[in-house]
């Protein structure tokens, strides 16, 4: 599902310098920078050529600094819903992972950064679950790197399982995350942009403390029960 939002961010007040490049003052010979400059020019125009019929996800510009950290808040990079509250296996109704994340940036002068992002998401369906359809719920976030939140948007993502199936795959492509800059020296390194779900306090305490269940536990504990030799 492709996803356009805005999450304009309000200038950074950290600002890390991105450096210029640096040019000899030596002395040239003219007739070479004027082959510098047709070479130069030949090779730009080559790259319109082959560019031009390309729907690229981003636009062709070069960056002016390193893109944002993209990534999954660990606290909520997994949905677990469980029945009466209580952590087992057989309790779970719904769930949900953040499987994986690409993205890509683009800024150029004194222009706002613009992020999309492709977001897998493997969502699940647990034995106390009711009917054959969910709507998750996640957000995207912009911080001014591990001090504060810039801005925040919520969004559905309503999933259908089909007959007889427990687990679906979705992908969410999200794009026009625009996160403006104080200057044209504030690199993209000052900001994070962060995905999870919207979790409870409960939910987030069972991601922290690194919980997940072994659903044959108690098969294989039985199998081996069985199969050890008894004392006389």
């Amino acid at each position: 599902m492709r996803r356009q939002i805005l999450l304009a961010a309000a200038f950074a007040v950290a600002v890390t310098a991105i450096p210029a490049g640096s040019y000899a003052q030596s002395r040239r010979d003219p007739d070479a920078d004027q082959r510098r400059q047709q070479e130069e020019a030949a090779k730009k125009r080559r790259q319109r050529e082959e560019w031009g019929d390309v729907q690229a996800p981003l636009p062709a510009l070069r960056n002016a600094g390193p893109c944002p950290y993209v990534k999954t808040l660990y606290d909520a990079g997994r949905y677990v819903e469980f029945r009466d509250g209580r952590e087992a296996s057989a309790a779970v109704s719904w769930s949900g992972e953040i499987q994986g994340i690409s993205s890509g940036c683009a800024y150029k002068d004194d222009k706002p950064i613009q992020v999309v992002m492709e977001v897998l998401f493997e969502l699940g369906k647990g034995p106390q679950a009711q009917g054959r359809s969910k709507t998750y719920r996640y957000w995207v976030a912009v911080t001014d790197r591990n001090r504060s939140v810039l801005a925040k948007e919520y969004f559905d993502l309503p999933v259908n399982f089909p007959d007889g199936a427990d687990r679906v795959h979705v992908t969410e492509n999200i794009a026009g995350i625009t996160i403006p800059r104080a200057t044209m020296t504030t690199s993209g390194a000052n900001f994070e942009v962060l995905i999870g779900f919207d979790v409870t306090p409960e939910m987030a305490a069972f991601n922290r403390e690194g919980k997940r269940f072994r659903l044959n536990v108690g098969q294989t504990a039985a199998s081996q029960t069985a199969g050890a030799p008894t004392n006389p």
